[in-house]
């Protein structure tokens, strides 16, 4: 159970890859952009909301 603790970070870093990669490459598109804004965003409120269960 306190794997779960890290699981919004974890995704909060995918986003952050998912807008990194590609800005690297040289190809950034809106669809990257939204795909990785929503990730992180995501990965935010599962960080909270899963430090408030588990506590």
């Amino acid at each position: 159970m306190n794997a779960l603790k890290y699981l919004g970070i974890l995704i909060l870093l995918i986003g952050v890859v998912i807008l990194t990669v590609p800005t690297i490459v040289g190809q950034s598109s809106n669809t990257f952009l939204l795909v990785g804004l929503t990730t992180i965003i995501v990965g935010f409120f599962a960080h909270i909301i899963l430090n408030k269960k588990i506590e």
